[in-house]
């Protein structure tokens, strides 16, 4: 048994009928380099020989008595692969676009929570010979980008063949509920102790906030942003685009201009977003601001798969020139990842221990039914994720990986996610919104190259070369 921290909870408690919790990937796979060749039920097999035996796959969730503290983790005594990984095809011609159309459907359905919170689609159907692609989705409350990527380990290797690991260690201790109520009051009572030793750091963060914003070196600030199309009451359902980017042009601008590959990557987000907003006439006056996820596994002590915070980041989309959106992008992120390590790495975790089941579900419902969403100033545009990936070639359970495109979810009042991930050269960009809020999602991915060639020409570099 395992008890969720407060943030993996979280997760489970904002989530609702239309906001989706799970995070979602696609990968695309060659099978030409599979040891025995593919089929479906030989890959199931692979597959299971390496799940089955991690812990993380086979939990599954277990409310407490009354609510009154985290759900547990305890382990699937029924664990059955055939319920976690499903076969379908695309329809013809099995492009890219109707890829994207069924990964969408795919990211619309709720997880089954009486069940360990994950699902693999293998499908096939793709136009190019020797291919499939696997559609991944895993609660939240289970991984962050960093966990998510040690998960996805288990069923990755450097090389085609290489067997699957040994077994790991499964805990079977399942807590009968006179012992997890009788816990969860210790806990429920020992809440005003905690919630009184967070209140000096957070006023000292606050404070030392508002210094920073007084002197003009702070990160942007929520509850400022533009509204956008994006920016309302999401339904359901979901559109999913993705494109690639050469990691050497990337860098090619990063090492022309003295900035960073983030910075980059978030100037050339900027540039597609408001060519999109620009060309449906919606491009808002100010700039657009994007919230940033920033591991702190190194730094924070707290407990959960969840170890992150976060900064606000200004995407520049008020600047017309894509080098001087480069340049104002980057002397923003540095203000805020100073300011961001001012603030002490456990605190979002630490607060986030003190949410209480039942209201924090009550209130999310009653915050999209009455669609508040829409009537109270915008905290954030989007959020833009960047997922370290491996620099050399890998292999899907002996599939050689030839993309891997991550999806976060969205949220009321940030309708948008788009999360991108490094591997072997490449840089893959997932992106996923509410298509009721933004239609013609593959118009902004398109976007994407667009600014990046943008940026080589402004810095005089060519494509691919970095000459």
């Amino acid at each position: 048994m395992q008890r969720l921290s407060g943030l993996d909870a979280s997760f489970l408690y904002f989530e609702t009928s239309t906001q989706l919790l799970h995070v979602c990937g696609l990968i695309v796979l060659d099978t030409t380099s599979m040891p025995d060749g593919y089929t479906f039920a030989s890959m199931k097999e692979r597959m299971d020989a390496r799940v089955s035996t991690v812990p993380e796959f086979r939990r599954k969730l277990r409310r407490v008595p009354l609510d009154l503290d985290h759900p547990v983790w305890v382990d699937h005594a029924d664990f059955d692969v055939d319920r976690h990984v499903h076969r379908m095809a695309l329809p013809a011609p099995g492009g890219d676009a109707e890829l994207a159309e069924l990964c969408g459907h795919l990211a619309g359905q709720p997880l089954d929570r009486s069940r360990p919170l994950w699902e693999m689609w293998i499908i096939e159907g793709l136009a190019e010979k020797d291919r499939i692609a696997v559609f991944a989705k895993m609660h939240h409350a289970t991984v962050d980008g960093m966990s998510g990527m040690s998960l996805l380990a288990h069923l990755c290797s450097l090389e085609p063949d290489t067997p699957a690991t040994e077994p790991g260690e499964i805990d079977t201790d399942r807590p009968g509920q006179v012992e997890l109520l009788a816990r969860a009051m210790v806990r429920t009572a020992a809440r005003p102790v905690q919630a009184a030793k967070l209140l000096a750091p957070t006023v000292g963060a606050l404070t030392g906030s508002i210094g920073r914003a007084r002197r003009g070196t702070s990160m942007a600030a929520p509850f400022r942003a533009p509204r956008t199309v994006f920016n309302g009451t999401i339904t359901g359902r979901r559109s999913i685009a993705f494109v690639d980017l050469s990691l050497d042009d990337i860098k090619a601008v990063k090492n022309a201009t003295g900035s960073t590959v983030n910075d980059v990557l978030l100037s050339i987000c900027g540039g597609a977003l408001r060519s999109y907003l620009e060309g449906r006439g919606e491009l808002p006056t100010s700039s657009l601001v994007a919230t940033v996820p920033v591991s702190v596994r190194d730094e924070s002590g707290a407990p959960g798969s969840n170890q992150v915070s976060a900064l606000f980041a200004k995407l520049a989309t008020d600047e017309p020139d894509s080098l001087a959106r480069l340049k104002t992008v980057s002397d923003g992120n540095r203000a805020a990842k100073e300011h961001q390590k001012a603030i002490p790495a456990s605190a979002l975790q630490e607060w986030a221990e003190l949410a209480a089941p039942k209201t924090f579900g009550v209130a999310v419902r009653m915050y999209s039914g009455l669609r508040l969403p829409e009537k109270h100033p915008v905290v954030h545009n989007l959020v833009i994720s960047n997922v370290p990936g491996p620099p050399v070639p890998i292999y899907f359970v002996g599939a050689r990986v030839e993309a891997m495109y991550p999806l976060g979810p969205i949220f009321h009042q940030a309708g948008l996610n788009i999360t991108v991930i490094s591997s072997n050269g490449k840089v893959h960009v997932g992106l996923i919104a509410c298509p009721d809020q933004m239609p013609d999602l593959d118009e902004l991915a398109d976007g994407f190259g667009t600014e990046l060639d943008r940026l080589l020409e402004a810095c005089n570099v060519s494509r691919e070369t970095g000459n």
